[in-house]
């Protein structure tokens, strides 16, 4: 047997088991719940990556900002262009540039506030929490919280939580976590960040 031969074989071989094991999964009739989290780039990214999906496929898609606060983004202006997405930005500025934690408590549950209600109305397939880990860690927001508004969602509608160090609980309840990996950063060579790219 030929070189070319055995290996489509193995081609044939590798799609019969990877059509078996899909024939074997089942439709949860529930939308899912993703997490993105890690030290390195492109947690946001990714979700709005997503939601550009989803938006193919004629689903509404709404997205609450937890951390960013009036900060200039390219995908917002993408979706605020274009529309399409319904578009929360509740922060009032990166964490660490603020001196009030009672504010930013206060900012953080108004905006948890407004993604509970989008999570629950059934009128999204999807919902982007933007940075919501990040104020899962400075405990402006609680895991048991979190978790009792993910079960209220409707059963069509998929949630998606970004931002360093999610909580192993919260972990532990989505059905995919993706952990994003810094392998190399161009900060660390003094390169600041770039529009359309970092933001």
């Amino acid at each position: 047997m030929s070189d070319e031969e055995n290996h489509k074989e193995k081609m044939k071989e590798v799609q019969a088991k990877h059509r078996e094991r899909v024939s074997q999964l089942q439709d949860p009739e529930q939308g899912l719940v993703l997490i993105h989290t890690g030290k390195g780039k492109g947690k946001s990214s990714s979700a709005f990556g997503v939601v550009v999906r989803a938006l193919g496929w004629g689903q509404k898609v709404a997205v609450v900002q937890f951390i960013k606060g009036k900060w200039k983004t390219g995908e917002r202006r993408f979706f605020e262009e274009h529309g399409q997405v319904t578009w929360h930005t509740m922060g009032e500025g990166f964490t660490w540039d603020t001196q009030d934690k009672e504010r930013d408590i206060a900012a953080a549950q108004a905006a948890f506030g407004k993604a509970a209600d989008l999570i629950a109305s059934g009128d999204y397939d999807l919902v982007v929490l933007d940075e919501i880990n990040i104020a899962l860690r400075y405990e402006y927001l609680s895991v048991e919280q979190v978790i009792e508004a993910l079960d209220k969602r409707t059963e069509k509608t998929g949630v998606i939580l970004t931002g360093r160090d999610a909580p192993e609980a919260l972990c532990d309840y989505a059905d995919l976590v993706t952990e994003m990996t810094e392998v190399k950063h161009p900060f660390k060579a003094g390169i600041k960040a770039q529009r359309g790219v970092d933001f």
